[in-house]
C-alpha cells in the first residue's frame, strides 16, 4: 500500500505532466493570437492551476517550460517582436523569457500557499492575478533596463517612453490576459476543489 506522501508525489507528478502537455499546446497555438507586435498567452491559466494545486515548485517548472518554449520563439523568428530584442541582445532576451515566466509561476504558488488554506477563493484569485502581473512586470523590467534605447525608437512617434509602453506595446496585452485569468478564477476554484475532494478520497 502506498503511503500518503508517495500518493502526494505521484499525484503531483501526474498532474504537473498534464498541465505541461496544456503548456506545451496552448504556447503552440499562442501565435495566432496577437495584438500588435507580442502575442497574448493563455499558457499562464495551466501555470496558475499548477501552482494553487501542486505548489510553488510545479508552477516554476511550468513557467520555466513556458519561458523555454517563448525563448525558442523568439530565437527562431517566430515571434517577430521579441526577435528584434533578440537580434540586439541574445542572452539577455533568453534570460528575460526564463525568469519572467518561472517567477511568474513560483510567486502565484506561494500566493495561493499561504493564503488558500484560510480563504481558497481569495487565495485562488489572487494567484490568478500575481501571474500576469508578475509576467508582465519583469518583462517591461527587462525592456526598460537592457532595451531602453531601442524602446526609444520605437516610440518615436509618441509623447513619451511610458505611455508607449503601457499603452502601445503591452498595455492591451496585459489586460487581455488578466482579464482572462479573472474571468477563469471562479472555474480554477472548481478544479481545486474537485481535486481535493479526489485526493481526500485517495487518502481515505
Amino acid at each position: 500500500m502506498k503511503t500518503k506522501k508517495e500518493v502526494i508525489s505521484v499525484s503531483q507528478l501526474v498532474g504537473t505532466a498534464i498541465l505541461a502537455a496544456l503548456v506545451l499546446i496552448l504556447q503552440l497555438l499562442a501565435g495566432s493570437i496577437r495584438v500588435g507586435s507580442f502575442s497574448i498567452t493563455l499558457t499562464l491559466i495551466p501555470i496558475v492551476i499548477g501552482a494553487i494545486l501542486y505548489g510553488p515548485l510545479s508552477g516554476a517548472l511550468l513557467g520555466l517550460l513556458f519561458g523555454i518554449l517563448v525563448g525558442i520563439s523568439v530565437a527562431s523568428g517566430a515571434d517577430a517582436g521579441g526577435f528584434l530584442l533578440f537580434s540586439l541582445h541574445p542572452i539577455i532576451t533568453i534570460l528575460i523569457c526564463l525568469c519572467k515566466s518561472t517567477l511568474a509561476g513560483h510567486l502565484s504558488g506561494l500566493v495561493a500557499e499561504g493564503l488558500s488554506k484560510r480563504n481558497l477563493p481569495l487565495g485562488v484569485f489572487l494567484a490568478a492575478l500575481t501571474a500576469p502581473i508578475v509576467n508582465t512586470g519583469l518583462f517591461l523590467l527587462g525592456l526598460t533596463l537592457f532595451f531602453r534605447e531601442t524602446l526609444s525608437q520605437w516610440a518615436a512617434g509618441s509623447r513619451n517612453l511610458t505611455s508607449y509602453i503601457l499603452f502601445g506595446l503591452v498595455g492591451v496585452n496585459f489586460l487581455i490576459e488578466l482579464g482572462v485569468n479573472i474571468v477563469l478564477a471562479p472555474v480554477i476554484i472548481r478544479i481545486v476543489h474537485a481535486a481535493h475532494q479526489m485526493k481526500n478520497q485517495e487518502e481515505i
